[in-house]
């Protein structure tokens, strides 16, 4: 029995700018995922990739088309409601880890749960969890620089899970670390969306990451192109 898709998006297209210097970062993309699925999105750069996650995430709005997270479509969402939906639905890891360099790596984590508003108990339990999940448990109280690249990409990521979303987006998380960091990054990546059920779709210019994926895409001038032998996009 097929899976319900958590994500769904239906002909986005992005267009900066108007007339012949407009530029089409996007055109006409349609996909879906479920939960407990890891989908890899290979392509150069300039290819569309974080276009394509920003408006996926609600970052961004497309200049057509439409997405939904579960049941809500997030195009026609007001501000207000994105903001909601990224502190709670969706978990964004960045190539450039995005960490708060004065806070430990418990407090990065726990941030997130602070503004959701849990108490000091729960907090903590849930830390301490994802710290565990992430094989950080012994950096709790260091800060993010005095903890390796790839320890850093391992608490971006134990952040974006912190709120339980049903989606994570990874824009070229494996960008800033060496081939052994990148292999084992994609690897914990893997075996946390299919432990905890979360829809993931990560980006990559890395062909090696397609192997720990669920299903791979291409995106080539801001189309999506399937790899020969692998399922299509929906």
């Amino acid at each position: 029995m097929s899976r319900p898709a958590v994500l769904r998006c239906e002909a986005l297209s992005r267009t900066y700018g108007d007339g012949p210097t407009a530029v089409h970062a996007l055109r006409d993309v349609s996909l879906q995922v479920p939960a407990g699925e890891l989908l890899v999105l290979r392509g150069p750069s300039g290819s569309g990739k974080t276009t394509l996650l920003n408006l996926l995430g609600g970052l961004d709005r497309p200049s057509s088309g439409r997405v939904w997270l579960g049941d809500r479509e997030v195009t026609s969402a007001s501000e207000a409601e994105l903001v909601d939906m990224r502190r709670h639905e969706v978990g964004f890891v960045f190539q450039s880890f995005a960490l708060l360099p004065v806070l430990s790596a418990a407090e990065n984590v726990e941030l997130p749960l602070r503004i959701r508003g849990l108490s000091a108990a729960d907090r903590d339990a849930r830390v301490a969890e994802l710290l565990d999940a992430v094989g950080l448990s012994a950096h709790a109280n260091q800060r993010p620089a005095e903890l390796s690249g790839g320890q850093q990409q391992r608490l971006g990521i134990a952040r974006a899970l912190a709120n339980e979303p049903s989606l994570l987006i990874a824009d070229e998380p494996t960008g800033q670390l060496d081939s052994v960091n990148a292999e084992a990054m994609m690897s914990l990546i893997a075996a946390l969306v299919h432990q905890r059920g979360v829809a993931a779709v990560v980006s990559t210019h890395d062909p090696r990451m397609a192997a720990y994926a669920d299903r791979v895409l291409d995106l080539r001038d801001g189309r999506l192109a399937v790899p020969a032998g692998r399922h299509a996009a929906s």
